[in-house]
């Protein structure tokens, strides 16, 4: 998965095409501020703009129009942290240093390591401001040696450490930099991993976690900046779940009050809505203060919809055309939106099938900030895409991305097409399928065409480095199941 090397043509093109797509913010002799925002569960399919009928995302379907609209896009893996692992190091799953959710049983196995670069500590060097808001579930105060925010290039951080603490949206506390910022929430704690539930929430994380952003960007806009801002919803409360069968709460329904939907359809409807808000603010802020055209904003989601607060998915067809949810390796728990935004240098009402993926925000936010990023990353810029230069624009031999729960998993994409998926058993076949004909992954063409399943077999088997915390295992005795949709 190793970019090809560019020639010194394309790396004319590609400096050319810099100073074009940074046109406005060179123009005012500045670097453009870089913003990444990340949901947590949100479908490829629960966007408007994505074909959503019921959920109402006026501001991001807004946003989608204004700027650039991504079809083809795929997140790190298919759960939280080693998404969020190959998007900070730009490394394919195969190669980024955490490749799953490890629990609590083990961890130093879901935190950055000394010595580990990050896309923030690339442009912290490069003289940007730096901040993470939200959730960063690469390592809390049991590895604070190596894995919190600040030692991985963030000036700022402000939300949630941990994955299972994130699960509450009115959490006893929250963390700014390395300080616990204790809050009048009361929590009733719930289930193994430290998590719990609040029965009358007093302040909600995220509206907390958004006044932050705005703050941020207030202070920083006399300098360049990079905003990694990582909202939990619409993550469900899995303990709540469990404790009382709704893990969608929300401060209010909103527009879905009145519906007469069982009121965990009306909380993930209501999430999602006050997420686009959320994004409407910040946009509406940088226009407030000038920033818009020196900005480029990027929304996405870390993996696929989940089915985890009990609300009933088939209302709103969280994933679109594709088959599965988070946990499913088929596109249903890797396609995710992705809209890119920066009025006055990427022309509105755009859409591209380039196919990009977490680990490309490396070499595309290095190349932006004129930042110097490490070798051997599996990193491709999409900054030609975002200019409308196709013809500069290099792509991806193979893309990568594995499974650890109930067994092991693996998935690849090649040539942008064609979908390899081999799973639960490490060396089981491969099944073979075209997306550009079958989207939803149902017609096996392995035995068609055997060729192609050899060359993405043999890719598969070399794809990943080994790493000690996370070994290939068998799939756990009378897990034969299928797995979850």
């Amino acid at each position: 998965m190793t970019p090809d090397r560019p020639t010194a043509r394309t790396a004319r093109a590609a400096a050319l095409g810099l100073l074009l797509l940074a046109g406005s913010a060179a123009a005012a002799g500045r670097r453009p501020n870089l913003v990444w925002v990340m949901a947590d569960d949100l479908g490829w399919g629960d966007l408007g703009c994505y074909g959503q009928k019921v959920i109402r995302t006026p501001r991001l379907d807004a946003m989608a129009r204004e700027g650039l609209r991504f079809t083809h896009f795929y997140a790190g893996a298919t759960v939280c942290a080693p998404s969020r692992s190959v998007l900070m190091t730009g490394l394919h799953h195969g190669h980024t240093r955490v490749r799953g959710n490890a629990g609590k049983e083990n961890p130093l196995a879901q935190a950055l390591r000394p010595g580990d670069v990050t896309v923030a500590g690339c442009l912290r060097k490069a003289g940007y401001a730096t901040a993470l808001i939200g959730k960063w579930g690469l390592g809390d105060v049991d590895t604070a040696e190596c894995g919190l925010p600040g030692r991985h290039g963030f000036d700022v951080f402000f939300g949630f450490l941990n994955q299972h603490h994130a699960h509450n949206h009115y959490p006893d506390h929250l963390w700014r930099n390395e300080t616990r910022v204790p809050l009048p929430n009361v929590v009733t704690p719930f289930g193994e991993f430290g998590g719990g539930h609040t029965a009358d929430g007093i302040l909600f994380a995220d509206d907390l976690m958004t006044d932050e952003v705005l703050k941020f960007v207030s202070r920083q806009q006399d300098r360049p900046f990079f905003l990694y801002w990582s909202p939990v919803i619409p993550h469900a409360n899995n303990e709540r779940t469990r404790a009382v069968g709704n893990g969608a709460q929300p401060p209010d329904f909103g527009p879905y009050a009145g519906t007469g939907w069982p009121d965990p359809d009306k909380g993930q409807a209501a999430f999602v809505t006050r997420l686009d808000g959320y994004v409407g603010r910040l946009l509406d802020h940088l226009r407030l203060l000038g920033l818009e055209t020196h900005t480029l904003v990027f929304f996405t989601s870390d993996n696929g919809p989940h089915n985890e607060s009990n609300h009933d998915p088939s209302r709103f067809q969280p994933s679109g055309p594709f088959r599965g949810t988070k946990r499913s390796l088929t596109d249903g728990g890797i396609r995710v939106p992705g809209i890119a935004w920066w009025p006055g240098t990427i022309a509105p009402g755009r859409e591209t099938a380039h196919v990009a993926y977490f680990g490309d925000w490396f070499a595309t936010a290095a190349e932006l900030a004129g930042a110097t990023p490490p070798s051997g990353l599996d990193s491709i810029s999409f900054a030609p895409t975002l200019a409308g230069r196709d013809a500069d624009q290099r792509r991806h031999e193979f893309l990568y991305w594995e499974f650890h729960e109930r067994g092991f998993s693996q998935a690849a994409l090649y040539q942008g097409r064609w979908k390899g998926l081999r799973e639960r058993v490490p060396d089981a076949p491969i099944a073979l399928y075209d997306l550009q004909t079958d989207v939803f992954e149902t017609n096996d063409l392995a035995a068609a065409k055997p060729d192609l399943a050899a060359t993405i077999d043999a890719w598969l088997k070399t794809a990943r480095s080994e790493n000690p915390d996370w070994p290939i295992l068998p799939p756990p005795a009378g897990s034969g199941k299928p797995p979850k949709p």
